[in-house]
């Protein structure tokens, strides 16, 4: 766009032109001057003494014309264009900004998924550390004959299958590693580690400050604002063609192998180009133009409501997700409560293997809950900077 700009502003220097044809006559080009044309002097008389045709023969010739032309009236047409080529500029660097915001939240959202997977994977790693000592303990127990063969099956099923699920979270986080080196533009490789899971922020308590926001950073709002002006620059431009072109014009010709004619032939003056009569083509395309700005002006209010539109429906999800996160994290810590209880009682030989179990699945399911929550606010979170045109 910087350089279509450049290249417009070149149209307001002189342009220059050369023409070159090289031909052969078709017909002879036949010269007479009659008796005395050129007057009539005393000691020689008339000049020519009788007429006197002069032939340029049928033969190979060429004609060269060059041409320097400065605009005049057409300077204000060239300034309305160039003006309608910076707001071309300028709408596409709101396009690069859109892109940038998008690949920020791109890269927000890796990063979110890296740490939900590695906090997964840390409370799967901690009830790996609680089955294997549940095994332990009902290994003990089994030796002692105070539980059946069977619960320790059970136990070591439980272990295996958490173990099994850690590899897989592993996995995971390798892949999302990789995907997050691709986003960042370096080798999938790199090896790097992140800050931890961060806490929630402060809520958002002002809707109509982020709605103000939004509508001032949004690169779509300010594409659809550079769209009107275009369109009332174009309608400027088409109006313009009503002013008749006036250049200052420097004009040459040289025949040559043309008899008679001078050899060369210069002039300077003004040149005028002017349309009077279009049959109404002006008008209809001025009047088209006219409907392109209501068009414009159109879509812009339809992209200023469902910016509004956006950043409510963002709001609203992210005073929803950090609500859930704070009814997930109660729930974790009741479970996570229960558990311990369960198994010191367990110890002491106060509850079943079988609560054991269950309330070791029901943190496995609350901590779940919890990073999934946790994941669905920072998204949320993200999502809703994205909505206010954050850079």
């Amino acid at each position: 766009s910087g350089e279509e700009v450049a290249a417009f502003k070149t149209r307001r220097l002189p342009a220059t032109s050369f023409y070159l044809l090289g031909s052969e006559l078709l017909t002879k080009i036949n010269f007479q001057f009659k008796e005395g044309v050129f007057g009539t002097f005393p000691g020689i008389g008339p000049v020519p003494a009788s007429d006197t045709y002069i032939t340029t023969p049928r033969r190979p010739n060429a004609y060269v014309v060059g041409q320097v032309s400065q605009p005049l009236s057409q300077l204000y047409k060239i300034s309305l264009g160039i003006r309608q080529q910076e707001l071309s500029q300028e709408v596409n660097r709101e396009k690069v900004r859109q892109q940038r915001q998008q690949l920020v939240n791109d890269v927000k959202r890796a990063y979110y998924n890296i740490l939900q997977t590695e906090s997964q994977l840390a409370a799967t790693e901690e009830s790996l550390r609680s089955l294997r000592e549940l095994d332990r303990v009902v290994l003990q127990y089994v030796s002692q004959k105070a539980v059946l063969k069977s619960d320790s099956l059970e136990v070591k099923s439980r272990l295996a299958q958490t173990e099994y699920t850690a590899i897989k979270l592993r996995h995971t986080l390798a892949t999302q590693k990789e995907y997050m080196n691709v986003v960042l533009a370096r080798d999938i490789r790199t090896e790097f580690s992140t800050s931890g899971v961060p806490e929630a922020t402060l809520a958002e308590s002002d809707l109509q400050a982020a709605q103000a926001k939004a509508l001032a950073e949004r690169p779509e709002l300010r594409q659809g604002q550079l769209s009107v002006q275009q369109a009332e620059y174009a309608r400027r431009l088409k109006k313009a063609e009503y002013i008749p072109d006036v250049s200052l014009s420097l004009h040459y010709i040289s025949p040559f192998r043309i008899e008679v004619l001078p050899k060369n032939v210069a002039a300077v003056g003004f040149q005028v180009s002017w349309e009077p009569f279009d049959w109404g083509r002006k008008k209809h395309e001025l009047n088209e133009q006219t409907m392109i700005i209501t068009q414009a002006q159109a879509s812009l209010s339809e992209a200023r409501d469902k910016v509004l539109l956006e950043v409510n429906d963002r709001f609203r999800k992210l005073e929803e997700a950090r609500t859930f996160l704070a009814v997930t994290r109660a729930m974790q810590e009741a479970a996570r409560e229960k558990l311990r209880v369960t198994t010191n009682r367990f110890q002491q030989r106060a509850a079943l293997l079988k609560d054991v179990l269950q309330q070791q699945s029901d943190v496995a399911d609350a901590d779940n809950r919890y990073q999934q929550a946790l994941l669905s606010f920072w998204t949320a979170k993200a999502d809703f900077e994205k909505a206010l045109g954050e850079d």
